[in-house]
């Protein structure tokens, strides 16, 4: 494993937990930062690996504010925010899509980034430097059939991602998103399994990612030597054509 240095570096991981989220903190912590992992469902084991764990639903400004609080007042400031809660919602048509199923997923994938950024922000330019970086996916570049609410809200993530490194630009706050394709993660198991054999026929690798390659990618993003990018967004897809 390459070693990315974030020696002293404050990283806040939402959906840290589980799937991405968790090999993001792992890979983090194993790299010398602080740890804080922001999930609605935190776990024992967590603490028991040297990660700080806070029960947030980042579908709530007061609990995102709380939150903020509570890690600033433990840690005394955000270095990097990776904002990789998501779920996928259901697998039907926009005929047949639910509102509350469309509000939810929206709330999770689409608010959530925005209120955990909007909150961490503010201090990052204040001390002049930080490092935000965006779980997207390939269905936010293509539209997966079946898929609206997730595309769509993969879609505006990285809408929000340029528009926020455009905003920061001249400031040492570099905003970047990463679009994965199928990824063997628990948010794979929501979907079922014909979506699932659609997907992977579309990767010419001829294989579904693993989390530890997505934190990978993630931890340069969020290191200093990401430096002369931002308002990017970097495809991990196994070689799956997308614009």
């Amino acid at each position: 494993m390459n070693q990315i240095d974030l020696g002293g570096k404050i990283v806040v991981i939402t959906g840290g937990a589980g799937g991405i989220g968790q090999a993001i903190a792992q890979r983090a912590l194993a790299s010398g930062a602080s740890v804080c992992s922001w999930d609605n469902a935190p776990t024992a084991a967590q603490a028991t690996a040297g990660i700080a764990s806070m029960q947030v639903d980042i579908t709530s400004e007061a609990a995102v504010t709380a939150a903020y609080a509570d890690t600033i007042a433990k840690f005394g400031r955000i270095d990097v925010l990776v904002n990789s809660a998501g779920i996928t919602g259901p697998t039907l048509t926009v005929q047949d899509y639910p509102l509350d199923a469309w509000l939810k997923v929206m709330a999770i994938n689409l608010t959530g980034t925005f209120l955990c950024s909007r909150a961490v922000v503010g201090g990052m330019v204040q001390n002049g430097y930080g490092r935000i970086v965006n779980m997207a996916s390939v269905a936010g570049k293509e539209g997966n059939p079946l898929q609206s609410a997730y595309s769509a809200s993969k879609a505006a993530v990285i809408a929000l991602t340029k528009s926020m490194g455009k905003e920061l630009a001249k400031v040492d706050v570099r905003v970047n998103c990463i679009a994965p394709a199928m990824i063997e993660s628990a948010l794979l198991d929501q979907m079922p399994a014909s979506k699932r054999a659609e997907n992977l026929a579309k990767i010419p690798m001829g294989r579904a990612g693993t989390v530890d390659e997505i934190a990978a990618m993630a931890l340069w993003l969020a290191s200093e030597e990401c430096s002369f990018t931002t308002g990017a967004t970097f495809d991990a897809s196994g070689g799956r054509a997308t614009y």
